[in-house]
């Protein structure tokens, strides 16, 4: 599993919220200023990519949703962080 950037965790953490979303309802979700909707795709299309979450398309729309449970990505954080914090 990879860690994640700071943008790509705040789009998982609205994901793991609402279960499934479009990109509008994930800048919605996002404090003010919100990015640009592009922004907002191309971090959900980077999520896909590194296997955190997938898609079903309906027509011209997207619907996407995690894949990887929120729970599973905190423990991995988590024991990174311990690792790393009794090995220096």
């Amino acid at each position: 599993m990879k860690e994640l950037t700071k943008a790509e965790e705040q789009v998982m953490q609205i994901l793991w919220t609402l279960d499934e979303a479009i990109v509008k309802d994930i800048i919605g979700r996002m404090p003010d200023p919100k990015p640009a909707y592009n922004t907002v795709s191309t971090v959900v299309r980077v999520l896909e990519g590194k296997g955190f979450i997938d898609h079903k398309a309906y027509g011209n729309s997207h619907v996407y949703f995690p894949v990887v449970p929120e729970k599973e990505y905190k423990k991995f954080t988590f024991d990174k962080m311990m690792k790393n914090y009794f090995s220096n």
